[in-house]
């Protein structure tokens, strides 16, 4: 349904728009005008409106009885990716530790109670499980997703967990909340994430946290691996000190670059917020 603003200032047309972007998913990558009114909750008028001002902006195209996005599209996430400076930041890193370990490796953020990947280098593997920038997966079931869980206030877990997840999938295992909270705990000691085909058969990662200049965890990153190709033992004494190794360097060069004045289009340095 339509997100409802709280203030005097809430641009109810831009959140239609956006619900009916996100409306598309990869199991509905192509919807009539009907299915994208059901999707959204709004009224057939007003969804034609819309898809067909993103017709006109170049975000959405006639396909078949219907509509589809256009890789335009993918303007508005990287230019999230592209403003934070992370990607820019980690992506050397990332390829070492890829080339490292001979497994994929990818940077993700909390949103709700889901994981989006920001980041990745992947390598040639068949695996359960596509991922690619913009995939979103259920958190807690994650080695990312713990890692971001257990970097949240005392509390907020709790609140952000009770929401439901929009990824589309459903966890092989649904840890009731005191088995949870043993887990974060855990997680909060030690620094990194494990999980063991928790999310589906065949998937195992380490995770460890990102951080900025001030401490604050902005991300994870992980290694994730084939369970039949890579044990638990290889993964935690041969993957996870190379991930923590990456991980600190990657904190520690995000954090010189908060520190370093950016130059604007019209040529004068100003400090990054």
């Amino acid at each position: 349904m339509p997100r409802e603003g709280t203030g005097p200032d809430f641009i109810e047309a831009l959140a239609r728009g956006l619900e009916v972007i996100t409306a598309f998913t990869p199991h509905r990558a192509s919807m009539s005008l009907s299915e994208v009114a059901a999707a959204t909750g709004l009224a057939r008028p007003t969804a034609r409106r819309i898809l067909l001002t993103l017709q006109e902006l170049g975000y959405a195209r006639p396909a078949g009885a219907g509509f589809a996005l256009t890789p335009r599209v993918l303007e508005l996430g990287v230019a999230y990716v592209r403003s934070t400076g992370l990607w820019d930041v980690a992506r050397p890193h990332m390829e070492r530790l890829s080339e490292r370990t001979g497994e994929s490796c990818s940077i993700a953020q909390l949103d709700s109670s889901d994981i989006i990947c920001t980041a990745r280098v992947a390598v040639p593997r068949i695996v359960a499980l596509a991922v690619q920038i913009g995939t979103r997966f259920p958190a807690l079931p994650t080695s990312l997703g713990k890692v971001l869980l257990a970097a949240l206030p005392p509390g907020e877990a709790d609140a952000v967990l009770a929401e439901p997840s929009r990824s589309g999938l459903v966890p092989r295992r649904q840890p009731g909340r005191a088995e949870r909270e043993e887990v974060l705990r855990e997680v909060r000691a030690r620094g990194w994430a494990l999980t063991d085909e928790e999310l589906t058969l065949g998937i195992r990662s380490v995770a460890a946290p990102l951080r900025d200049g001030s401490g604050r965890v902005v991300a994870a990153l992980n290694v994730n691996a084939h369970a039949a190709e890579t044990t638990v033992e290889q993964l935690v004494d041969g993957h996870l000190p190379r991930l923590l190794r990456a991980a600190g360097d990657i904190s520690a060069d995000f954090a010189r670059l908060e520190t370093v004045p950016h130059i604007t289009r019209a040529g004068r340095g100003v400090p990054r917020p």
